[in-house]
């Protein structure tokens, strides 16, 4: 690994997407395209063989995919407090397109829960203000059941998920402290936090980004409240943002793959082609 402080991981195909020139493989993969490089961001608690499941949709079409999850302390625990130290791994993250050599790909990320939106969220700053990556070709994200916006139940719910093999003890201990956390620095004390920083949320709505987006998203969702996501759509559309949304209606939080696999891989799919070809 490039850094050893970023458990990720990184499938490259045996015939990578830039070395497909006019041809249309055997096997599947497409011909003629220039294929992006896919990013997924995990949401909170998950293992890479959850994602190994979202990377196949891309892997076998001939892209390369990088998988990665953050620490989930730093998820619930630093941004509710914060604190931005999701912003390193954001930056090492990007810098692994330079250690592999493919910072002249497309880049495509498919970001899943806040989890990921909060990561990504420092993505979009530093592709906005770093030297180094200013010149990054975004050509559009999929997001998939998010983002919310302040849901503390549904949060606490995410995270009893995360703490279900902890101590019992341990894990009531935890899930209190955030709630209290999240109560005070996001309810009581939110006119005061948002002076020093920016709920995930509000920069996402205001992002200077102008790439497509993708919202994949269920009114059974339990954890991140459909509303949300629609007001995110609504928010992004203001901005001139080329945005599409599906209702899954019945799939439960980051369940949509898993409830109906061809109708998300097809949605995953085209969205790709057409960032690409745009």
């Amino acid at each position: 690994m490039a850094s050893v402080e970023l458990d990720y991981t990184i499938e490259i195909p045996d015939q990578p997407c830039w070395s497909q020139k006019d041809s249309t493989s055997q096997d599947g993969k497409e011909g003629g395209t220039r294929q992006p490089v896919v990013i997924l961001l995990g949401w909170g608690g998950c293992r890479d063989k959850n994602l190994a499941k979202y990377s196949a949709i891309y892997h076998k079409r001939g892209c390369i995919v990088i998988r990665y999850t953050a620490p989930w302390h730093m998820v619930f625990f630093s941004e509710s407090l914060g604190i931005p130290s999701l912003r390193m791994l954001a930056q090492k993250l990007l810098e692994l397109l330079f250690d592999y050599e493919i910072e002249r790909e497309p880049l495509l990320f498919h970001v899943f829960s806040n989890a990921g939106v909060m990561l990504y969220r420092y993505v979009l700053e530093l592709l906005q203000t770093h030297r180094r990556f200013c010149h990054l070709r975004v050509v559009g994200t999929i997001f998939d059941s998010g983002p919310g916006d302040s849901n503390v139940v549904g949060a606490l719910r995410a995270l009893a998920v995360i703490l279900e093999h902890r101590p019992a003890i341990l894990r009531l201990l935890l899930l209190v402290a955030f709630a209290l956390v999240a109560v005070l620095f996001h309810i009581l004390l939110a006119p005061l936090t948002s002076l020093f920083h920016t709920h995930f949320y509000d920069r996402l709505q205001d992002s200077g980004s102008c790439w497509p987006e993708l919202y994949l998203y269920s009114k059974a969702d339990e954890v991140v409240l459909a509303k949300d996501v629609e007001r995110m759509v609504e928010a992004r559309l203001a901005h001139q943002v080329r945005v599409r949304s599906v209702d899954f209606v019945s799939s439960a939080h980051v369940s949509h793959l898993r409830e109906y696999p061809s109708y998300y891989t097809s949605l995953c799919i085209d969205f790709m082609h057409n960032c690409v070809q745009c």
